[in-house]
């Protein structure tokens, strides 16, 4: 169990430095086409990496309904409104609403696939939330400026919920390392088609942007969202969706203390108290207060 939270907060450190990752590549190239690329660099990495692993199979007719359905919520709806948001709005109001992923994941688990998360795990999203809400509003920004892009934040990080769901029953007889393979070059073949009619032309950039470009290219795509997205489906599959989804609430701090490293931006004080509250959160609705309270009640066996 300990370790497939270790994979998570891995995965969130991978994530949240994505962020400004992102924001830093869509100052050389409009969004669709570079997500397309990026997304495509990493499904083929995936398959590299399954395929020295021996994972690689065709999927069943019943699995292919799951990819594809997978593909268009977690890699086209999500990557196309993300970037398309990004675009448009500021990080700070970003983390804001990708923060709601946890709640929305316990929201929508309890609701279709009836499993209705503890007292505890609803105590810890809620925690978790309030202290996302400190640190972005921290930036001195408020909720009322919500605009277009905002919008478009919140239509991906709903559809990636919705993806959860369907990744975790996918799971069931699909290794859901292979499914996030399949579903990452679909995804961007679906985005190409978009971008070549959103962004014509845009594939000629790529001959143009400084090598830096390409390390922070390389850096998204193989790490933050090839092994970023086959360690949290695979987590997924283990923990299911609601509790590896309270995790994303360390996405938001990961992404924070990037800007702040890398782009220069202020830490505050609210910002620690909301990272502290984040980690409760994170604790508390992942249920790994839980396991550790059982662990320590549970009598050890006489030998």
């Amino acid at each position: 169990m300990w370790k497939l939270y270790t994979y998570l907060t891995i995965t969130m450190l991978l994530w949240g430095l994505n962020l400004p990752m992102l924001k830093y590549l869509l100052t050389f190239m409009n969004p669709v086409t570079m997500t397309a690329f990026r997304v495509l660099s990493a499904g083929i990495t995936v398959f590299i990496i399954l395929a020295a692993l021996k994972l690689v199979r065709l999927p069943t007719k019943k699995e292919w309904t799951y990819i594809v359905g997978g593909a268009i919520l977690n890699v086209v709806f999500h990557h196309y409104f993300l970037n398309m948001g990004l675009f448009r709005t500021s990080g700070t109001n970003a983390s804001l609403i990708l923060g709601t992923g946890p709640v929305l994941t316990a929201i929508c688990t309890a609701l279709i696939l009836r499993n209705y998360p503890t007292k505890i795990q609803w105590l810890g999203a809620a925690i978790g939330f309030i202290g996302i809400g400190s640190v972005v509003l921290a930036g001195g920004e408020s909720i009322a400026g919500l605009e277009l892009g905002d919008a478009f934040i919140f239509i991906s990080i709903l559809a990636q919920v919705l993806s959860f769901l369907v990744i975790a029953k996918a799971a069931r007889t699909l290794d859901p390392r292979l499914l996030t393979a399949y579903m990452l070059v679909i995804g961007s073949l679906i985005l190409f088609v978009i971008s070549f009619i959103q962004e014509p032309c845009e594939l000629t950039k790529f001959t143009i942007v400084p090598p830096s470009f390409w390390v922070i290219f390389a850096t998204s795509a193989i790490l933050s969202t090839a092994v970023g997205h086959m360690l949290y489906n695979y987590s997924i599959a283990q923990l299911g969706p609601a509790k590896a989804a309270i995790f994303m609430n360390l996405s938001t701090l990961f992404a924070l203390s990037g800007s702040a490293i890398f782009l220069g931006e202020i830490i505050t004080g609210r910002h620690l108290i909301g990272f502290l509250l984040i980690i409760v959160g994170v604790i508390l609705g992942s249920g790994a207060a839980e396991d550790l309270y059982k662990k320590r009640k549970t009598p050890k066996p006489s030998h």
